[in-house]
């Protein structure tokens, strides 16, 4: 007889072989059908609201594995609370003004900005923008980001810009705004002026200079024309523009006597500093800082005097502890500058070369003065030593080169102005990581006035107007309001299109002079302005959204990015940041830790991972990385992950295969009448759910990620399924015993499915399309609802009794592979346990001998009180546990379910068979 064809094999069409690139996007064309994202809001309507604000990714090249990381983490969290009862939308947005993308559309189309009419090179820009939203809008997609893809947010849309305007209108109402002369980063590539969010560091050479000043008037102090005040700087180009020397007012200060002349440096430097110049001295006279104040000195190249001045910046970490300070290349030298009244001198133009105020270096570019400046101070016998060091310099982050700091017109936020409302709003926002808030408020704490305009021609204009007349700057309440409006219904094209009187309400006049005639403003704003009024512009008038969001989600990097300048507009315009909770990811490095460049060929295309391996198992990367650190990301750690995907996906084959013929409606078993191992099993799940729920509430994807493998590859695959192999197989179809084994399959899958829902978009779907459906049950997966925690399953005295059995099955686990090394039998079905125990541990055993069997997946089980005769058995581990003896199980292996028993053929209608089978054919044939 062929007894395979008697025995209930697994039967399924969900394929063993994913095929995720080709099937992925079956996937997607059946939620466009069913307009899946339409479908789940309806579903949602009425229900509390979960807001996750989109962060404004540049549209201006193909997505990569770090917004890949990003656009993923938030579907994570919209899937999770859309299921979880909320109503959780999400609306993706673009940054689609500034630089980067003025320089790709001047690549691309092949552009001399310098040639054209400004709004003709606005359109090209529009163009190269909305190109790129639309591929990037299709990647995101592929990836299995749900979200109201066709209504997006873009900050080239009308109505942002007017709410746009609308925020500097009220900061400029507060008197937040203003417009000065004070340095701020520049770059000379970009010929524009830079935030600090646009500027990132990286290694560079520069020259080390120790310059001597001789001292014109020592005030009665220092000896005239005989001693010289010794600065270090690694910038001589900027020591044309010198005007004082900073000391420290409480440092001590020495003169000391060398090679027939006085230098004067910091008590604590100068050992130092004459090792370093290679020179003897003698310390011949000691002051503290304060004592020299007022102190000049000549300027090494032009008839103007250095004034020694006190400031608190001066440190003793290097140099000589007197500080060169050119108030119109540095912020802390301007702000020391103000104090004693100096003037603001920036002798170098928007390209970086110097002007006629600085004599002979006019026309050279300021990075190439430096060895021309060095070689005039040899000359001049001023040079007292100098070398090159590698230090970190800002540079900027569109075009890499170097950024100087260069004193310019810009109009400039007050943050002073709201700095004590910003440092308490940080204090009533959620941090994640918890050192969020402390990054954040020193961030704010020490940030300078923000610099928020911009000298280019693709952004929002600054709406602020010129009396001809007088001079004085218009951004009243009324010209600011008119210009919203006329750019809520033109577009923000009209500023550049329209005069300034056709963009005034009529009949305006200056109200200091009473004239009529005006220029407009030039300039544009900063695009960290843009995107830090979306929380204004999408959240307030989008009638599925509201203000505050619940949750920013972005990069590290956006705390002094978009986390800044969202909270700054927040602050400043309403007084209370625009989020509850902030979190922050790391970037996707190489496994070696590095950050991914093309130079270093380290990169991986998100696509690319797609074509390969499926857009789900990007996800369950995403989802296995604790994602507050760098991430690491290979072609290794990618095919890593698609062994655990395989895990996963198998394990729910094998639900879905032993379901086959499972009617949820008509088979199901009732709690009370199901096998206790089945119960076991669920009772198991709902701490699962637990776990997992607890953990996407703490948005810990990856305590998720790791829970959910587990649970498959230990609790299921390792135990549970394996055990149920033979009920499932070998028991009648129809039998109460394998009825409860689907049941407790059934729930196993219905719920797993949805736990994975946020991270497996794709495969979750396959899987509900082939699961057994109650009744009424929605077409998409995503249509469920949160598996909530089921009381019927929770017992304690069946977790504690199972418990202890899967405590000594462990023992018995070990002892078998023993058992299989000595090749005493090859699989636990040849096997045979004696289990010798003592006491309360014998007496539990012997209680629960029925379920010991199928539970060890052995043949027999016998249990017997005290130690075993002989020392052929395993010791526990634990000093209660059991003795494990191993044997070959006597009597013969049944034909049919291959389990070893004395009593195989006692029926002799089957002589082959074991009793069970023997009941089970006899109920077949019948």
């Amino acid at each position: 007889m062929d007894y395979s064809k008697t025995v209930n094999l697994p039967q399924t069409a969900f394929p063993m072989r994913a095929q995720l690139p080709k099937r992925e996007p079956e996937f997607l064309r059946f939620w466009e059908e069913i307009d899946l994202y339409r479908r789940v809001q309806e579903k949602n309507a009425g229900r509390p609201k979960f807001i996750l604000h989109d962060g404004p990714p540049y549209a201006n090249g193909d997505i990569h594995l770090g917004t890949t990381l990003n656009k993923v983490l938030k579907d994570f969290i919209v899937k999770f609370y859309s299921m979880a009862g909320y109503d959780a939308p999400f609306v993706p947005g673009w940054d689609t003004h500034g630089l980067p993308i003025e320089q790709q559309a001047i690549k691309y189309f092949g552009l001399d900005r310098r040639l054209m009419d400004p709004v003709d090179f606005r359109r090209y820009c529009r163009e190269y923008a909305l190109k790129y939203v639309e591929i990037q809008r299709e990647q995101f997609k592929r990836l299995g980001v749900r979200g109201d893809w066709e209504h997006p947010y873009l900050t080239l849309d009308p109505a942002f810009e007017a709410e746009q305007i609308g925020v500097f209108g009220i900061m400029a109402k507060k008197g937040y705004i203003y417009r000065g002369l004070k340095p701020v980063y520049w770059c000379t590539e970009c010929q524009t002026a830079l935030a600090e969010a646009e500027v990132e560091y990286g290694s560079e050479r520069s020259p080390s200079v120790f310059v001597k000043f001789p001292v014109r008037e020592g005030r009665g102090v220092l000896p005239a024309e005989e001693a010289s005040v010794v600065i270090w700087t690694t910038t001589p180009w900027t020591l044309p523009a010198n005007l004082a020397i900073a000391l420290h007012p409480d440092y001590a200060y020495v003169l000391v006597a060398t090679n027939g002349e006085k230098l004067l440096m910091a008590e604590a430097l100068w050992e130092g500093v004459m090792h370093t110049v290679g020179r003897p001295g003698k310390v011949v006279a000691r002051f503290i800082g304060h004592e020299l104040e007022g102190v000049r000195c000549r300027h090494p190249f032009f008839a103007r005097d250095s004034l020694v001045i006190l400031g608190e910046i001066v440190t003793l970490d290097q140099g000589t502890g007197c500080v060169h300070i050119a108030p119109g290349h540095g912020l802390e030298d301007y702000e020391l500058g103000q104090r004693y009244g100096l003037e603001v001198l920036s002798p170098v133009d928007d390209g970086g070369r110097f002007t006629a105020e600085a004599g002979e270096w006019q026309g050279l570019f300021y990075a190439e003065a430096n060895g021309a400046i060095i070689a005039r101070l040899k000359e001049k016998g001023l040079l007292l030593h100098d070398d090159t060091i590698e230090h970190q310099y800002p540079h900027c982050w569109r075009c890499k080169q170097p950024v100087l700091f260069r004193a310019t017109e810009q109009w400039f936020a007050s943050v002073d102005g709201f700095r004590r409302q910003a440092l308490a709003a940080v204090a009533g926002v959620t941090w994640l990581p918890e050192w969020g808030q402390e990054r954040m408020s020193q961030m704010i704490a020490e940030r300078g006035d923000w610099c928020i305009s911009r000298q280019r021609t693709w952004g929002v204009p600054i709406p602020i107007f010129y009396c001809q007349a007088c001079g004085k700057p218009i951004m009243e309440e009324e010209t600011v309001n008119h210009v919203r409006e006329l750019i809520r219904a033109h577009g923000s094209d009209i500023w550049f299109r329209e005069t300034a009187a056709a963009l005034l309400p009529p009949g305006y006049r200056c109200p200091a002079c009473g004239a009529a005639s005006f220029r407009k403003e030039n300039d544009i704003m900063d695009v960290w302005f843009d995107s830090g009024c979306s929380h204004v512009a999408v959240l307030e008038p989008r009638p599925e959204l509201a203000w505050p969001a619940d949750v920013y989600l972005e990069g590290s990097d956006q705390y002094r990015g978009w986390f800044n300048s969202s909270l700054c507009t927040a602050v400043a315009t309403r007084g209370v940041a625009p989020y509850r909770t902030v979190l922050s990811h790391g970037y996707v490095v190489d496994e070696e830790g590095r950050k991914m460049s093309k130079s270093l060929g380290n990169g991986i295309e998100p696509g690319e991972v797609i074509e390969e391996l499926g857009a789900d198992v990007l996800r369950l990367w995403v989802a296995s990385a604790d994602y507050r650190r760098d991430v690491a990301a290979s072609p290794k750690i990618f095919q890593q992950m698609a062994d655990a995907y395989r895990k996963i996906r198998n394990t729910f084959r094998f639900l879905l295969g032993n379901l086959a013929d499972f009617d949820p409606v008509r088979h199901r078993v009732a709690v009370t009448e199901m096998e206790e191992i089945d119960r076991f099993i669920l009772l198991r799940l709902q701490h699962l759910v637990q776990r997992v729920t607890a953990a996407y509430r703490r948005y810990e994807f990856h305590q998720v990620y790791r829970a959910i493998y587990q649970f498959c590859v230990l609790d299921l695959s390792a135990f549970y399924l394996d055990v149920l192999k033979d009920r499932l197989y070998c028991e009648a179809a129809h039998s109460r015993e394998r009825r409860s084994a689907q049941t407790a399959l059934y729930e196993l899958a219905h719920v797993l499915v949805r736990l994975l829902v946020p991270i497996l978009a794709f495969t979750t779907e396959e899987i509900w399309q082939h699961l057994p459906h109650l009744p009424g049950e929605p077409a998409s997966v995503q249509l469920t609802s949160w598996p909530a925690v089921r009381e019927e399953y929770l017992d304690t005295a069946l977790e504690t009794r199972w418990e202890k059995i899967m405590a000594v099955r462990e023992e018995v686990n070990k002892a078998m592979e023993e058992a299989r090394q000595q090749k005493l039998v090859q699989h636990s079905s040849q096997a045979a346990v004696d289990l010798y125990a003592e006491d309360g541990l014998f007496s539990f055993l012997e209680s629960v001998r029925e379920l010991l069997p199928a539970a060890f997946i052995v043949s027999q089980v016998e249990v017997h009180r005290g130690r075993p005769p002989e020392t052929s058995g395993r010791g526990a581990s634990e000093p209660a546990g059991p003795w494990v003896v191993i044997r070959p199980a006597p009597g013969r292996r049944c034909a049919r379910c291959w389990l070893y028993t004395p009593e195989v053929g006692t029926d002799a209608r089957y002589p082959e068979v074991c009793p069970r089978c023997a009941r089970v054919l006899a109920r077949i044939s019948a």
